[in-house]
């Protein structure tokens, strides 16, 4: 199961933390920090997959992540879970980001949270996989954009009608 999606930056400033268990808010904060310490210091050369993290239940825990650019994108997972799977996982967020968002870059993360929190919601939903296809996200999120759009016009017509409709006085 995934137990956490965590994408911060270089500087270990988190740009979105979604948390399939229930932590407090400093075991949150502890688990951010001790995820970033540890895969901050190992260079780009090596295996991208991390046993035993302390404040995620030790031995049983995996962390499991990509470094693109300025971003890491960190998937906290138990033992039960493919680290080649979760890999995977990752590039289809990171991917469906990119597509989304025309070249995907820090302050779209910052900027569009919710956009970017609907996609990881179509991917993982309760810790569980539910989509591994980039096509059948982004299918998804389109539909979700026509229903924005269709939802602001009929909100901005009927405004408009209400705005011209003439009043009556008594």
């Amino acid at each position: 199961m995934i137990e956490a999606v965590l994408v911060f930056n270089n500087h270990g400033k988190p740009r979105l933390t979604k948390f399939f268990q229930h932590f407090t808010e400093d075991q949150q904060q502890a688990i951010v920090r001790e995820c970033f310490q540890l895969v901050a210091k190992r260079p780009d050369t090596v295996c991208n997959f991390l046993e035993g993290i302390s404040t995620l239940g030790g031995k049983e825990s995996k962390l499991i992540y990509r470094h693109y650019a300025t971003l890491y994108f960190v998937f906290c997972v138990d033992s039960s879970e493919s680290e080649l799977g979760i890999l995977d996982l990752i590039q289809v967020f990171v991917e469906s980001l990119d597509r989304q968002f025309e070249n995907v870059c820090e302050l779209d993360l910052i900027f569009h949270v919710d956009k970017v929190h609907y996609i990881l919601d179509e991917i993982i939903m309760g810790g569980l996989v539910l989509e591994t296809s980039m096509n059948e996200v982004l299918i998804h999120i389109e539909a979700q954009a026509k229903l924005e759009k269709a939802e602001q016009g009929g909100l901005l017509s009927a405004a408009s009608s209400k705005a011209t409709a003439p009043k009556l006085s008594f």
